[in-house]
């Protein structure tokens, strides 16, 4: 009998469990030496020496922490064939070539490549929920390639349906979007559904067509604010002036924004979406949550694309602490003051990672481990591993010191999809000629010289300070010699 087969109750014995259920500050409660039961899709029980039916398949996970499935609320899925392509662009650059020059090449089978790559690395990091940011769905056919690669893979995701290539009103208004809509977004619990597109702060505010459209259709929008040199206070101005800020409204970036668009956000209830390598790394702004929660806000964290940047949650984590506290202590040496007390803390990020996705995206049964929710967890044990152990802050291990490869064990809605380190079910030598089709298929049509062009951009050249320093005598003075 195949140990994982459907429906087959599944226990997790003696980890430290982190239920991340809010009942004690921020993160949570630590609960040592704890069993994890599920039945079915959902969590049956947690705690102690479970009883678990005569069926059940037992997972050891002892020296392991058992957390929720982690969940980013924005990755251009679609991108990640081109994995590293752009390490060394800044925004201004990933602008030009996918909005200007060469995102209108992809064809949807390309958007198929990349979202199933995507969505097979993010199992495979834990990450068991994404939200698809997908505006590179040029024509229907490439949103039906999107979709029908997003349930290929055993994973949980939202298709946030975005068409860079035109504009909001157009796209939301065209009758074979609505088709889609109509054809595609049927309630699976697998597969959400949100619109993605950016308000770009013209007054006559033409992306009001696509908001109507989104609460026509009963969507939440998805929307990159606070972006340097693109979207700001104006975007957000409009959008509380004309009542279209709700409290299923997620901001990506926020991280060029004044303290009056901040409470704005607040106060219709919306969140933000943080992608702290990207917005260090590109240019947006400065990572906001020290801003953001000094508001109180409610945050999330995404990790944008992989054309640039990691997949995997653990990279956001360690990046948004390391941002957070380097802004801290870097204003508190400007004014001459030592900080004592780090204000962000390990639990936080965590939280962020697993219950602020869920907040997100409004799914209360998302995000915990608690009895009735549905059963996507993550197991982090890794025996062969020297950095397993001691294991003596769980929540900083998992922010400071684990990675994707000491992920043991992913369950999404009840099923296992990956044990011992090995994802289940899944073809990966499909996926992966699949995408070398793309590379092969772009590389062609830009041709050799603008291929390495684009990947390799011009380095601004560098000018050298004057060194007072610098001076002969010095270095011959005998009296220095040795």
């Amino acid at each position: 009998m195949n140990d994982f087969e459907a429906g087959r109750p599944v226990v997790l014995r003696g980890g430290t469990v982190l239920p991340m259920d809010g009942r004690q500050g921020e993160g949570g409660r630590v609960l040592p030496r704890t069993d994890v039961l599920v039945i079915g899709d959902r969590i049956a029980a947690v705690g102690p020496g479970l009883a678990a039916p005569p069926d059940a398949v037992e997972i050891d996970a002892s020296g392991g922490i058992v957390m929720p499935g982690m969940i980013d609320t924005h990755r251009h899925m679609w991108q990640t064939a081109l994995r590293g392509y752009g390490a060394d662009w800044t925004l201004t650059q990933y602008f030009v070539w996918f909005y200007l020059e060469h995102g209108k090449l992809f064809r949807p089978e390309d958007v198929h490549a990349g979202n199933t790559l995507a969505a097979i690395e993010a199992l495979d990091a834990g990450v068991t929920t994404v939200v698809d940011w997908s505006h590179g769905l040029q024509t229907v056919d490439h949103a039906d390639a999107a979709a029908d690669a997003l349930q290929s893979v055993p994973g949980r995701y939202v298709l946030a349906y975005g068409n860079l290539q035109q504009s909001p009103a157009e796209w939301t208004a065209a009758p074979e979007f609505r088709d889609f809509v109509r054809r595609r977004v049927t309630g699976d619990d697998l597969l959400g559904f949100q619109i993605a597109f950016d308000v770009l702060g013209d007054p006559a505010f033409p992306e009001k067509p696509a908001f109507e459209a989104a609460r026509e259709l009963g969507a939440a929008v998805t929307t990159h604010a606070g972006v340097w040199g693109a979207t700001g206070d104006d975007g957000i101005k409009l959008m509380y002036e004309h009542g279209f800020m709700t409290s299923g409204t997620i901001y990506v970036h926020a991280a060029s924004l004044s303290a009056d668009s901040y409470h704005r956000i607040a106060a219709t209830g919306g969140s933000i979406s943080v992608s702290t390598e990207s917005e260090q790394s590109a240019g947006q702004g400065y990572p906001p949550t020290w801003a953001i929660r000094a508001h109180g806000i409610p945050v999330s964290l995404s990790m944008d694309t992989s054309v640039w940047w990691s997949g995997d949650l653990f990279s956001a984590m360690r990046a948004t602490l390391g941002a957070d506290r380097s802004r801290e202590h870097l204003e508190a040496h400007a004014k001459g003051e030592t900080v004592t007390h780090c204000g962000l803390r390990a639990d936080q990020v965590v939280e962020w990672a697993t219950r602020g996705g869920a907040r997100a995206l409004g799914r209360d049964d998302l995000g915990s481990l608690e009895p009735g929710k549905k059963a996507d967890l993550v197991l982090i044990k890794n025996d062969l591993s020297p950095v397993s152990f001691p294991l003596l802050n769980p929540f900083g291990h998992v922010a400071f010191q684990a990675q994707r490869g000491d992920v043991h064990t992913v369950l999404v809605n009840g099923r296992v999809v990956k044990h011992e380190h090995r994802l289940l079910g899944i073809d990966l030598a499909a996926a992966r000629h699949e995408v070398e089709g793309t590379v092969e298929y772009l590389r062609s049509e830009m041709g050799e010289e603008a291929w390495e062009q684009g990947m390799n951009p011009d380095i601004p050249a560098t000018k050298l300070l004057d060194n007072p320093y610098t001076y002969t005598d010095y270095r011959s003075d005998s009296t220095h010699r040795l």
